[in-house]
């Protein structure tokens, strides 16, 4: 993955704010590909940032609005965002411990497809998400 510059954050009619870029930097370097606008406040905080969680709400909301992150709200209000890479993919999330997974089926794709065609739909965008208890929350059950 392309480490994303002050540069890109302009070209997305973003001005290049300190806020703007350690939020950026926080999303690019977390392990987790998904994450709450609290668990973006937190890595502030343990990083010795000083960013408000009301900025953190307000630049994820421009980062979408900019097609830098994507939103995925999930069951319960629960919403995650997840750099945008350009490349689709599904999700799977578990109801317990929130964990999600990515995935990319091409048959599930493929029914898709065909679906749309016979209902006389063009695909414009799509998502798919799963949810289920993940293994590690089945065994501590």
């Amino acid at each position: 993955m392309a480490t994303r510059t002050s540069q890109d954050l302009k070209k997305a009619g973003l001005k290049a704010t300190l806020p703007r870029i350690k939020i950026l930097d926080i999303l690019e370097r977390s392990k987790s590909r998904h994450m709450s606008a609290e668990d973006v406040y937190k890595a502030l905080l343990e990083s010795g940032e000083d960013v408000g969680l009301a900025t953190v709400y307000r630049v994820l909301t421009q980062f979408e609005t900019a097609d830098i992150v994507h939103r995925h709200h999930f069951e319960g209000g629960h919403s995650v965002f997840e750099l945008n890479e350009g490349s689709h993919h599904d999700h799977i999330l578990c109801v317990k411990c929130g964990k999600v997974e990515e995935f990319l089926d091409e048959t599930i794709e493929e029914r898709q497809r065909a679906i749309a065609e016979e209902l006389g739909f063009e695909i414009t965008d799509h998502s798919l998400y799963i949810f289920g208890i993940c293994a590690e929350c089945r065994k501590g059950s």
